[in-house]
């Protein structure tokens, strides 16, 4: 089966960001594959179709993009936006458990790029839209796993970008603040407790909570990502709605001793 209108892959798709997006993408004119862990066999609703996906999986990603591929002829898009949290001060993390966090916010976002990247640099046109957070650029204590993650996205995307630019292929980042989902809920917590931190911990989860719960609805994220899969010149980086552009801007501008000050003013911590 082929299609003539362009065709947007989307990991992560049940819910939250992701589901949001998928619909965007819909309702933006694109074919609309989007992916779960969850999803068995390939079902379509709401105008998408599902497909089941581990990120964590060379096998799982490579199976999915090529039955993209041999459905509707192409790729042109790819959201990466699959992702986990992570809670607990760092000594409270065991390094497995960071392992994990970066093999699905990290290595999964290296593993579908680079399963897409020979179709896209073949029809001379693709955009591989990443889906990192404002704790690309600033830090987030009690969440040093997850921030070092997007971390990591923010410098693997830019740094790639300028590799597959003169082939036709863009490398973009969409960077949401805090966003009104179940996402918090859904982080892994510290797999090694210490009652050193725990007052602490609790004070910085309840921090994380209200920043999501008063945060950016889902349709935020997804405009900005549907601009960066549309922008006739598009930007690197799309900071998704003001509040993302508020904390882009003071961690530009800010001296860095008073940002420090905020951060730990914002997370409650003494100092």
């Amino acid at each position: 089966m082929t299609t003539t209108r362009p065709v947007a892959l989307v990991t992560g798709a049940s819910s939250g960001i992701g589901k949001t997006t998928a619909l965007a993408l819909v309702t933006a004119g694109f074919e609309v594959i989007g992916t779960s862990r969850k999803a068995s066999g390939v079902t379509r609703r709401d105008g998408v179709t599902f497909l089941g996906l581990d990120v964590t999986s060379d096998d799982s990603v490579t199976a999915a993009v090529a039955e993209v591929i041999d459905r509707y002829g192409r790729i042109d898009v790819l959201v990466n936006n699959a992702g986990v949290g992570s809670s607990g001060a760092d000594e409270e993390n065991s390094v497995a458990q960071a392992q994990r966090v970066f093999d699905i916010n990290v290595f999964g976002v290296m593993r579908m790029t680079k399963a897409v990247l020979p179709q896209m640099r073949a029809q001379g046109f693709g955009r591989v839209i990443n889906v990192s957070s404002i704790l690309g650029f600033i830090p987030q204590p009690f969440m040093a796993a997850y921030a070092a993650s997007k971390h990591a996205v923010e410098g693997y995307s830019e740094s790639l970008d300028h590799e597959v630019r003169e082939y036709g292929v863009r490398v973009l980042l969409v960077q949401p603040a805090g966003t009104n989902t179940a996402f918090e809920a859904n982080a892994v917590a510290p797999d090694l407790p210490m009652e050193f931190y725990a007052e602490r911990r609790r004070v910085a989860d309840q921090v994380a909570v209200s920043f999501n719960d008063d945060g950016d609805s889902p349709d935020v994220v997804a405009k900005a990502i549907v601009a960066a899969a549309t922008d006739s010149k598009a930007k690197l980086r799309y900071a998704a709605g003001p509040n993302a552009r508020r904390i882009s801007t003071a961690r530009r501008l800010l001296p860095a001793r008073a940002f420090d000050q905020q951060i730990r003013k914002t997370n409650k911590l003494a100092g």
